[in-house]
Parts: structure tokens; sequence; C-alpha cells
């Protein structure tokens, strides 16, 4: 997510805290919000599927290979 559109999420809190927000706008908050957690979800996603973690018997674990292909319930 670039900086124009987090500049814009919060300009967006400031003007509902002040002033309130048209329809519109409300909704171009929505979405912005919904994209920035998408995007931290997946930069997270990516930083856990690059750990490795080293068993009690010596053996190397990746996380990304453990849990990443694990079906959501």
């Amino acid at each position: 997510m670039d900086e124009q559109k987090i500049k814009r999420i919060n300009e967006l809190y400031h003007k509902a805290k002040e002033t309130g927000l048209s329809n519109d706008e409300k909704e171009e908050q929505k979405a912005l919000r919904q994209e920035y957690v998408n995007a931290f979800r997946r930069n997270l996603r990516a930083q856990l599927d690059n750990i490795d973690i080293e068993e009690a018997d010596g053996s190397i674990t990746n996380l990304g290979e453990k849990f990443g292909n694990k079906k959501k319930e």
C-alpha cells in the first residue's frame, strides 16, 4: 500500500472526528481500510512463512511449509 493511500486514510479519520463524513467518503474509508488490512495480512504471512525453527532433535522446520498450506476452517 502506498503512502498516498495511508495519508488519505488518516485524512478521512481526522475529518470524521471533526465534521463527519459523507456517504461516499465513508465508503472510500471502508475500502481503503480493508485494502490496508489485506496488505498487512499478506506482509505478516510472508514474514511467518520465512521463519525456520530448530527442533530439539536438531532438524529445521520451516513454518511456511508446515502451516502455510493449512486449510481455513
